[in-house]
């Protein structure tokens, strides 16, 4: 398997991969850059935003979602890279303190957004975690905001079942990964580990091929853990940089796997912080646009 960088540049913190069938483009972030970036058959864009921004995610209308500190803010894709157009549409997490972290939308196209304590310091470096302040929540095409979960330490991995009757939602923290069942309400219950403690590294997001594998990359360990469906290691994908972030299935046929990563304090190899690319031969689930 033969991963490629997809171009020479390097993100401090890239993460929310998002791939857009109808437009064959490629949506992420840069949480420390601060940065809304984007890939299309027409080059390649970033939008310089003021606050850091974890995911950045198109929209049914024909703009896109980016979830920064302060809310969930609409970016007009046809606004100067330099000064980018928001309207804020939601604020899903008040509580002092926390920020956006992992966002995905689920087959009806709503938001759900995982918070956590922010431990990003102003001038990009680390601050320490010392409370389980994040949570869940689901955003609705409205605008209105449902909090699924609570005490949370770092939300990452956000993936459904087929039939949408079940979630996937890790906790860093915890270095696991829990399914919870969705009630007919919209509440989670039911919650269970299903991949804990791995020595490769702790788990940060996931893609979801077509055979309910979950591909998860492992801040830390320099790879990719493949999970078959009751939750047991399938196989490892070793990963020529340290810390991947997360990764989403793209490309004509969905079988090309894009990684985000990170630039560590000390960068370990010179591909660490690229957006990698493979075509790994089994074709993915594809993503779905925000319904609003």
């Amino acid at each position: 398997m033969q991963w490629l960088p997809i171009s020479q540049q390097r993100y401090s913190l890239a993460e929310g991969p998002f791939w857009d069938t109808e437009g064959q483009t490629l949506y992420w972030a840069d949480i420390v850059g601060r940065m809304a970036c984007r890939l299309s058959p027409d080059g390649y864009r970033q939008w310089q935003l003021a606050e850091p921004v974890s995911a950045f995610i198109p929209c049914n209308r024909g703009d896109a979602l980016v979830t920064l500190t302060s809310g969930v803010y609409r970016l007009d894709l046809a606004s100067a890279e330099a000064e980018p157009v928001l309207e804020r549409f939601c604020v899903a997490d008040a509580t002092p303190g926390n920020r956006a972290n992992e966002a995905r939308c689920d087959a009806q196209g709503r938001l759900w957004l995982g918070t956590m304590q922010n431990n990003i310091a102003e001038n990009g470096g680390d601050l320490p975690i010392t409370r389980r302040s994040g949570g869940l929540f689901r955003v609705d095409p409205d605008g209105s905001v449902t909090q699924l979960l609570s005490d949370l330490g770092i939300v990452n991995t956000l993936l459904w079942s087929e039939a949408g009757d079940r979630v996937i939602c890790g906790d860093t923290l915890d270095e696991s990964l829990y399914v919870h069942r969705v009630a007919d309400d919209g509440r989670l219950v039911d919650r269970h580990a299903w991949a804990g403690p791995h020595p490769r590294g702790a788990p940060d997001g996931s893609a979801m091929d077509a055979q309910g594998y979950v591909w998860n990359a492992r801040w830390g360990g320099h790879c990719l853990l493949r999970f078959a469906p009751d939750g047991c290691l399938d196989r490892i994908i070793e990963l020529p940089l340290s810390h991947p972030t997360s990764c989403v299935f793209g490309g004509p046929n969905l079988t090309h796997l894009y990684v985000t990563s990170a630039t560590p304090g000390e960068m370990a190899n010179e591909l660490d912080g690229a957006v990698l690319m493979a075509d790994v031969g089994i074709s993915g689930r594809p993503c779905t646009r925000f319904a609003g």
